[in-house]
Formats: structure tokens, C-alpha cells, sequence
């Protein structure tokens, strides 16, 4: 792949993690790595290893855990906070990556809210990627 497409395609990624809560569709992420849908699709899946939409979920339900963990919201403001315009969709995304549902994430301890480093935060609270789905 040459060299420009992974500028272009890095530079599309970094909206996402910049842009999570916005409605980010992908015409719109296409056009900032200036590509066709078609071919920014496949190749942000041939760079990454994951479509350019189940990248954007995971982004979501990161920060949806983070969210969750603090208690304040209910599951519906976390949702719409984290740019989901679909309960459902959400909940069934969020439940394929952490393994249990928003609600009972929410419900149960979380340990001592002691520091932890950002790179050690990003390993450890990254749901894990199911092999062949996005």
C-alpha cells in the first residue's frame, strides 16, 4: 500500500478517536482520507485489520466503559454520549466486545479508582476484537 494511502488512512483513524461522539458516517471518513467509500473501506480493513465501523464501535464502548465505570449516567445517556444513536444496536455492540451487557458492567465494583498509567489504561480496558467480525 503505498505510502500516502496510510497517511490518508491514519489521518482518518485519528478523527475517530478525536470524533468518537459525532456522527461519523463513512462518506464522511472517506472524504477526510480523501478515497471513494469503496476503496477507503477496503483499505482502512487491509491497514487495520478491522472495518472502519467496527473501529469506530470500539472507540465507543472505551469510552462507554469509562462512562459506566463512573455511575453518574444511566445506560441510555451513555449511549447517546458516546455518539450511539441506537440503544439496541449499541447494547448488542457493547455486549459482543466486553462480554457482558452495559447494564451489568455498570452494576458491578470496578476496584480502587487507583492511578494507572494511560498506556497500561489502553491495554487493559481495549475490548477484545472477535476474529472475522466488524
Amino acid at each position: 500500500m503505498p505510502i500516502d494511502d496510510l497517511v490518508r488512512l491514519r489521518r482518518a483513524r485519528d478523527r475517530m478517536d478525536r470524533e468518537y461522539e459525532q456522527p461519523l458516517d463513512l462518506p464522511a471518513l472517506a472524504a477526510t482520507a480523501m478515497m471513494s467509500s469503496g476503496h477507503f473501506s477496503r483499505s482502512f480493513r487491509a491497514a487495520f485489520g478491522e472495518t472502519p465501523y467496527g473501529y469506530l464501535m470500539t472507540r465507543r464502548v472505551e469510552r462507554a466503559k469509562a462512562l459506566l465505570r463512573r455511575g453518574d449516567m444511566t445506560v441510555t445517556e451513555v449511549c447517546w454520549a458516546v455518539g450511539c444513536s441506537s440503544l439496541g444496536s449499541f447494547s448488542s455492540r457493547f455486549t459482543e466486545l466486553v462480554g457482558e451487557t452495559p447494564s451489568a458492567y455498570r452494576a458491578r465494583e470496578h476496584g480502587a479508582d487507583e492511578p494507572v498509567p494511560p498506556c497500561y489504561a489502553k491495554i487493559y480496558t481495549r475490548p477484545p476484537r472477535n476474529s472475522g467480525k466488524a
